[in-house]
């Protein structure tokens, strides 16, 4: 098997590029590059030094991707006949994906590589830009980034910014985390003689400067954390400030069974935001519910059982074993199958109860408790057949409640009443409506429309009781 010896040209001329490597690529017998449009390939040619490059292979595909691929499938080919000389950009293994598929394809056996250094670009970055990346840095490849990446308090290098194009992505993604006026600079042939840094707003990206493949693009950190906002970060220690003994009284206070009812508020107003189909308020109410969750785990943290990333932990690794069908090999054909393979994975994790009705009570809900039990014993069979059985009993439990109301015990009436909404949330159940959500839209209902009635009565004599009820009603 022949050698594939990857030769790095260096992110500037031929001044900065070591002496070895030019002596490399002067006695190369056969030398290909990735791309001629470098500056040390400029000088090389006019020295006479020959080569091949796969620049045409960029106007055969709409994505860099299956360029890349196809480079490298191109020279394992090419080995099979010879030792080549493969020559790059910048370091063979900083931002090179050609590279990187030959590396994989080495693991498998299918060649064999010599990699054999070149200068990086982000030792002249470094230097340009004046920045020490002690302080923490992220790489990322601008044709491939996602705003989740990105942690806004670190110096952000984006390489593979090659057109204004690909500027354009760039920006719109930074746009997602940043504001628009943000400043960045654009950096092009770090260190060389045609070193060219312009900063610029962020919505100027793609039309400030010409770009081109020895771009890359620089964007500062963060130092206030106003500008970091959007960082998930940012929620968190913000939390944890609350939380801190220089925080606030109230939050350092609170405990998991303080805050119930505060979770409990927050999520029905998110489901009011939702029904009215507000994108608006329902973002705002996410957010309110996603408070819960950060309180809940930084009073975990500060007691020392668990912390976020345990909740993280938790709800990943579940999410990952529920579908085998998306991480794994398992087949569905549509979503029955999906909740059935769900409850048969639950069932599997979840210890053996002693009765079926253990771990179905919902403490803030009653309404829920009973939907659950009702739920649960219907699947054993213990259920009429059809809704109608359901309505003979509610008629029958409405006749108890009536006999009781007019010579029973209190108790006894609390009783009756008792059965009578049992038998309510089981007709529910066998029409699939929600009794809780029932009740929270109700409730609602009855709130705007008495806030009606008031409005009227204020606009008239101001006293509820000049107005009977069959005027308020009117109302």
């Amino acid at each position: 098997m022949n050698t594939i010896h990857i030769i790095g040209l260096g992110a500037g001329d031929l001044d900065q590029l070591p002496l070895g490597v030019y002596k490399q690529l002067k006695a190369a017998d056969t030398l290909y590059v990735r791309t001629e449009d470098h500056p040390v390939l400029e000088e090389l040619a006019k020295e006479g030094v020959a080569f091949s490059s796969f620049d045409a292979i960029y106007e055969k595909h709409d994505t860099f991707e299956p360029v890349y691929q196809e480079i490298a499938e191109i020279l394992i080919r090419l080995a099979d006949q010879a030792s080549i000389v493969y020559a790059v950009p910048g370091h063979p293994l900083v931002a090179e994906q050609t590279v990187q598929h030959l590396i994989a394809a080495e693991k498998a056996n299918r060649c064999r590589l010599s990699i054999e250094g070149g200068h990086s670009f982000l030792d002249a970055l470094f230097g340009s830009l004046r920045i020490d990346p002690i302080e923490g840095f992220q790489l990322v490849d601008g044709t491939a980034m996602h705003s989740d990446q990105l942690n806004m308090t670190q110096h952000l290098l984006i390489a593979q910014v090659y057109d204004s194009f690909s500027a354009s992505e760039v920006k719109l993604t930074l746009m997602e985390k940043y504001r628009d006026d943000y400043p960045v600079t654009i950096v092009t042939a770090a260190g060389s003689k045609d070193e060219v840094l312009q900063t610029v707003p962020l919505y100027e990206l793609d039309r400030a400067a010409e770009v081109n493949n020895l771009t890359t693009v620089y964007v500062p950190p963060a130092a206030e954390q106003s500008e970091r906002l959007k960082e998930w970060q940012t929620f968190r220690s913000i939390v944890a400030q609350l939380r801190s003994p220089e925080g606030c009284p109230w939050d350092r206070e609170q405990t998991h069974e303080s805050l119930r009812p505060y979770l409990l508020e927050e999520a029905h107003e998110l489901l009011q935001a939702i029904d009215e189909q507000d994108d608006e308020a329902i973002a705002e109410e996410l957010g309110d519910v996603l408070l819960q969750v950060l309180l809940h785990a930084q009073i975990g943290q500060d007691n020392g059982y668990f912390q976020l990333e345990d909740v993280l932990e938790s709800i990943s690794g579940k999410m990952i074993r529920r579908h085998p069908h998306v991480f794994g090999d398992t087949k569905v054909d549509n979503a029955e199958d999906v909740v059935k393979n769900w409850q048969t994975i639950k069932a599997e994790e979840k210890p053996a109860t002693a009765s079926l009705l253990d771990g179905q009570e919902r403490f803030s809900s009653s309404l829920m408790t009973s939907y659950n039990y009702q739920k649960k014993a219907a699947k054993v069979g213990f259920s009429w057949p059809d809704a109608e059985g359901a309505w003979q009993k509610f008629h029958e439990e409405l006749q108890e409640f009536q006999t009781e109301l007019a010579k029973g015990s209190a108790d006894n009436q609390l009783d009756e009443l008792g059965d009578l909404l049992f038998t309510l949330v089981n007709i529910a159940r066998f029409y699939g409506l929600s009794p809780e959500q029932a009740m929270v839209q109700a409730n609602r209902k009855f709130q705007s429309r008495f806030g009606y009635v008031e409005q009227r009565v204020k606009e008239g004599t101001g006293n509820f009781s000049d107005y009977t009820l069959e005027q308020l009603d009117q109302f």
